[in-house]
């Protein structure tokens, strides 16, 4: 046995996490929901490519103006 065992231990987080998710079962749902909008898009590769290829190099001071 575990010194450090405790049976049916859980933590604070754990337990507000388990009663929210009782409130609320389409919770995990709208959680994959949420990522999909933001995180699991497709990369329109051609878009980056003309991204990279419009960068403008910086000056090493950015601050100094161009001489007329």
């Amino acid at each position: 046995m575990n010194i450090f065992y405790r049976p049916k231990y859980q933590s604070d987080v754990s337990q507000f996490i388990s009663q929210l998710k009782a409130k609320d079962p389409a919770l995990d749902a709208k959680q994959r929901q949420g990522r999909e909008l933001l995180w699991d898009v497709d990369v329109d590769r051609s878009a980056w490519r003309d991204y990279r290829a419009a960068e403008v190099d910086q000056k090493p001071y950015v601050y100094q103006t161009d001489a007329k």
